[in-house]
């Protein structure tokens, strides 16, 4: 379990799963080919070049609130993709087993509203969906809500069954996609995988942290951030929003954690020979 300290915030890792079995849909331009020419791409790949995706949550502990960023797949959940229908992870178990309470998350933080960023937002307790964390304000940028209350869905109800109970249940909170959360914790509209989509900029005692969510899914896009994902919205939008965030961070003293990266799933933008990669 990886954890970072950012000032007085304390951002803790919690994996759900890892796999490798998801990057010829995601990104089919990173072919293992293409992956072995970046030289820094080691830890992001397994023993074949396949890239791996980490799902994980980050929770994020300040003095004054305890957040918990996406929420992975969930359980007993009906979903298309045959590896996630239905699924039992010990995910729960292992959250208390860090330490943490589920009535003690005070703010859930979706990055956005996809299948695998939300699933844990609710679980199922006698037949029906509750919120795992009872006692949390759940956030959700509006552009984000207005297009998933809308759009036809891929992978299963994930709105029905993962976001539409927190309403039900008056615990959710529509905010601007720069919404200061608390102090040292604001939101920043990243869009293009999703219209809505947000990221999250961490700040304490002069240190600065951001939580990409799906703005950059792997750290090939690093190098590539032309490379869009198969699950983005818009495509163009995206690699723009994720050039201009390069160009922005690259050389500066903020810690990127990528919400997929997999170990060690941290590390700064830098500038290389034209390029950018991350510094882990």
């Amino acid at each position: 379990m990886l954890s970072w300290q950012i000032g007085d915030i304390r951002i803790t890792q919690l994996v759900e799963l890892t796999t490798a079995s998801l990057g010829p849909y995601l990104l089919p331009q990173a072919t293992p080919e293409a992956l072995k020419a970046i030289d820094w791409i080691s830890p992001f790949v397994d023993d074949q070049m396949r890239m791996v995706l980490s799902m994980h949550s980050l929770i994020v502990q300040t003095p004054e609130q305890t957040l918990m960023v996406d929420t992975c797949i969930g359980n007993d959940k009906e979903r298309t993709y045959p590896k996630w229908n239905h699924m039992q992870t010990d995910f729960l178990t292992r959250f208390g087993d860090a330490g943490f309470k589920t009535h003690a998350i005070d703010t859930v933080l979706c990055t956005h509203m996809h299948v695998d960023h939300v699933g844990w937002n609710t679980m199922l307790v006698n037949g029906s969906w509750q919120p795992t964390f009872p006692n949390a304000r759940y956030l959700y940028a509006r552009e984000e809500w207005a297009h998933w209350s809308v759009e036809p869905q891929e992978y299963g109800p994930v709105i029905e069954d993962s976001v539409q109970p927190i309403f039900d249940a008056g615990l959710a909170d529509l905010v601007a996609s720069d919404h200061q959360v608390g102090e040292g914790i604001r939101l920043i509209p990243t869009p293009g995988h999703t219209p809505g989509h947000v990221s999250i900029h961490l700040q304490s005692k002069g240190e600065q942290a951001i939580i990409t969510g799906d703005m950059i899914h792997h750290p090939c896009q690093i190098r590539h951030p032309d490379w869009s994902s198969t699950a983005d919205v818009d495509q163009a939008r995206s690699a723009a929003t994720r050039a201009s965030f390069l160009a922005d961070h690259a050389d500066q003293p903020v810690l990127i954690i990528g919400t997929h990266f997999a170990a060690p799933t941290a590390g700064r933008i830098v500038r290389d020979a034209g390029a950018y990669r991350l510094d882990y």
